[in-house]
């Protein structure tokens, strides 16, 4: 006989992207260790944003992120 429904342990996830290097990935919604929860699986960066709607890519920027803007004098 299994266990007990009451004895269960489920693993609530949710979606975030990270804030270092955009990527989407799925966290426990409740803390956790380091070792539980290291961060991105692509760059292990620890930050994140939650998502609450679907995931869409992101469209590339219409700015290179290497020269900034250059002034436009008359």
């Amino acid at each position: 006989m299994g266990p007990k429904p009451s004895a269960l342990n489920f693993a609530v996830l949710e979606t975030v992207r990270c804030l270092e290097c955009r990527a989407v990935y799925s966290k426990p919604v409740r803390g956790g260790t380091a070792q539980a929860n290291p961060g991105c699986p692509e760059c292990g960066y620890v930050g994140w944003v939650r998502l609450t709607g679907p995931v869409r890519p992101e469209p590339p920027s219409p700015h290179s992120s290497e020269d900034p803007p250059q002034s436009q004098s008359a």
